[in-house]
């Protein structure tokens, strides 16, 4: 993979060459740091020194690029003074003179094409703006990684928050909005005059969109980070969404073409009918697996033994899944489905053999057959970029329909029967015989009607030049190695990583930076992908561990708390956890359309955080007799601020991970997917080994690890807070 240098300078304006980051000068100045600080026969400068040294030569050239910016914003500003003078003149004159329709169109047309002229070179600044900021954290990031310090929680503390602050003008684009406004006004304006002369601020939508207009509102987005409800819900399934140049359709990328002939509509909806019911099938036991455990002569807490054993299982399954998927998806997913089968029917059978032991092991197939990492690698390598945010929020639409489902599904199972004095049809047992009919109906689909994608062969990608692109610089596209094809982009920092192992192409004086000889390659064991787990990344995976842990802690142990102190009845225990389930996609609406798009997203995950803290700690039973609207309320909050936690986590994992785990079977999917798996593992134990101490101890007992856990990634995140700029 060609180097960010190398790509920076390809992808300039060449009239604006001078006024670029001059990426390769500091890239150069971190690397003799690092080697005075190693090399025994120099002298390594006082840390002090460097700090101060780096600092002063990161300002000039910040301040060069921000009076650049201002400098082209307001030429901008006096052109579309211009124009709105003209147009305003026109607009006069017709009413005045009465001018015919025709020279009335000729008029209208030469604005809009002047407007539109206008917005190009907006775009133009756009870009701009955004590779100086992938600039920025590049280098930050890789001065800490060189050097060994957290210089860049100490550049950003120290020039975010101050009031003269000009990294704030790079990474939040103070007075482009306006010109943006104002370009999309006079458009609609133009556009709408002989009908009903509408504003933005009456209609925002063009009637008919214009595609400038839409290239820099897609520009905007990823500068700012913004984010629809789509876009917002995608991110819970950590799937990478490739972004085509500044709004391009995406179809018009060759390596796109390619992944459409992968791409099969039922064999996608496939995989989302297998997320679906595996999810249903991990809740459907819980309000009933504390009333199976009694049945067969265990401690009604050994409950969370048997809903944590599908759990342990899934941390092995994962992982040869996530193998298993670089070769094909039909057999993964086909050995998913029989395991399930399998494992339900156990789980079924166990009550008539009475034995806890088949119990426990139906649950161990049920774990070994999750396919999750098949079903989101589908999605990243078949799906086309058009398709893929739509694909990826339907991923965590069916996670969580499967989560209210499951026990919405078990509180109709209210019924006794046996089957030829041979198999009992319960409360307990149900929940296992209907899930394996289930996945007996999804095997004879899925033999049926899924097609297995074709393989990746190696393809070069050939950008398509138009009209922005041919103004903005060439693009450069990559052969696509090791099966993945990704075009190279200029909205995604992800593509631009040269952290251990990209290829560093050798620069225009002939030095050949040593440490990026190779080019980037997926890792190939868990202990390489911890060694690219930098503080940042530690950190979002620990929150990841916590709030799954603490979810896990409050919906295994609902029957047994809601029995023990108010003594409801298992449909009341299934209904309520439906509920909780049925929060998922409301709350991420809220959160996607309007949150997101108010506060950085750092704010927001410090902020559910501290809610999900808040919220354990209303769980608690002291001094106060126990109410059910004490436990309803406080778990209400925990699960929703968890739930705005994951999406906000995983979007912020996502920037501050090497690329190297964004493909290959040891990714970033897999490694959050373990945490999670981890977490919900030792939760479930937790319960289990606190069920020793009796009922009356069991909610205050499994609470305390959580808060301990959740405080704990508080102060983790404020001590990483300003890396996640």
């Amino acid at each position: 993979m060609v180097a960010f240098g190398k790509k920076l300078k390809q992808a300039q304006v060449q009239e604006w060459q001078g006024y670029y980051i001059n990426y390769k000068l500091l890239k150069k100045r971190v690397k003799r740091y690092s080697q005075a600080q190693q090399s025994g026969t120099q002298d390594p400068q006082p840390q002090s020194v460097v700090l101060k040294d780096f600092s002063r030569l990161l300002d000039s050239q910040i301040e060069k690029i921000v009076l650049f910016i201002l400098e082209q914003q307001g030429e901008l500003a006096a052109k579309l003074a211009s124009l709105g003078d003209h147009q305003h003149h026109c607009l006069t004159q017709q009413q005045q003179q009465q001018l015919s329709s025709s020279s009335n169109w000729l008029d209208v047309s030469e604005l809009k094409e002047s407007y539109r002229a206008v917005g190009e070179e907006l775009l133009r600044l756009l870009c701009f703006v955004e590779m100086n900021a992938i600039g920025l954290r590049k280098i930050l990031k890789k001065f800490d990684k060189r050097f060994g310090s957290s210089f860049t929680d100490y550049y950003v503390k120290t020039r975010s928050n101050h009031p003269y602050s000009q990294l704030q003008s790079v990474f939040k684009q103070v007075g482009i909005g306006a010109v943006v406004g104002t370009i999309s006004r006079n458009l609609t304006d133009l556009q709408d005059h002989e009908e009903s002369y509408t504003s933005i601020y009456d209609q925002p939508a063009l009637s008919h969109p214009d595609p400038v207009i839409d290239s820099i509102k897609a520009a905007v987005s990823r500068l700012s980070n913004s984010t629809s409800f789509l876009e917002f819900l995608g991110k819970h399934a950590f799937i990478v969404q490739d972004q085509d140049d500044l709004g391009a359709a995406p179809s018009d990328v060759n390596g796109d073409l390619f992944v459409e002939e992968r791409y099969h509509f039922m064999s996608l909806l496939l995989n989302l009918v297998n997320t679906f019911l595996y999810m249903v099938n991990t809740y459907i036991i819980v309000p009933t697996a504390d009333g199976y455990s009694l049945t067969l002569g265990a401690a009604a807490t050994v409950c969370g033994v048997i809903i944590g054993s599908m759990a342990i299982a899934q941390i092995f399954s994962s992982v040869y899944f996530s193998a298993w998927s670089n070769r094909s998806y039909f057999r993964p997913l086909l050995f998913s489905s029989i395991v399930l089968l399998v494992g339900n029917t156990l789980y079924a059978l166990a009550y008539d053999l009475n034995s806890l032991s088949v119990l426990l092991l139906g649950r161990l197939f049920c774990g070994l057959g999750s396919a999750r990492a098949v079903n989101r690698r589908y999605i990243s390598d078949c799906v086309p970029l058009k398709f893929r945010m739509q694909a990826s929020a339907g991923f965590v639409s069916a996670s969580a329909l499967g989560m209210a489902c499951g026990p919405a599904m078990a509180c109709l199972f209210q019924t006794n029967f046996k089957f030829c004095n041979l198999l009992t049809f319960n409360e307990a047992t149900l929940p296992g015989w209907v899930m394996a009919f289930l996945w007996l109906l999804y095997l004879s689909w899925l033999w049926f009607s899924f097609r297995e994608p074709p393989p990746y062969t190696k393809l070069l990608v050939v950008p398509k030049i138009n009209a922005v692109s041919t103004m903005i610089g060439p693009l450069v596209n990559d052969a696509i190695e090791h099966g993945s094809t990704k075009p190279l982009l200029l909205a995604s920092e992800a593509n631009y990583e040269d952290e251990e192992g990209d290829h560093e192409e050798v620069e225009d004086d002939g030095e050949e930076d040593s440490e990026g000889s190779r080019s980037v390659e997926p890792v190939t064991s868990i202990a390489s992908a911890y060694q690219l787990l930098t503080p940042s990344v530690k950190v979002q995976l620990f929150i990841y561990f916590m709030l799954k842990y603490a979810m896990e802690i409050l919906l295994a142990e609902s029957s047994l708390v809601t029995g023990y102190y108010f003594i409801w009845s298992t449909r009341n225990v299934a209904i309520f956890l439906a509920c909780l389930g049925l929060t998922v996609i409301p709350v991420n609406v809220v959160v996607g359309k309007y949150i997101n798009n108010i506060f950085e997203e750092r704010q927001v995950l410090l902020a559910s955080e501290i809610m999900v803290c808040i919220g354990i700690l209303l769980s608690f039973n002291i001094l106060v007799p126990y109410s059910a609207s004490q436990y309803v309320g406080s778990a209400l909050i925990t699960f929703v601020f968890a739930e705005v936690l994951e999406g906000v986590n995983l979007s912020l994992l996502s920037r501050v991970m090497s690329s190297r785990l964004s493909k290959g079977t040891f990714n970033g999917g897999l490694l959050s997917t373990e945490a999670g798996t981890i977490a919900r593992v030792i939760a479930d134990g937790t319960i289990t080994l606190s069920g020793y101490l009796g009922e009356q101890m069991l909610l205050n007992i499994t609470l305390v690890p959580s808060l301990c856990i959740c405080v704990s990634a508080i102060v983790a995140t404020c001590f990483t807070y300003n890396s996640l700029y």
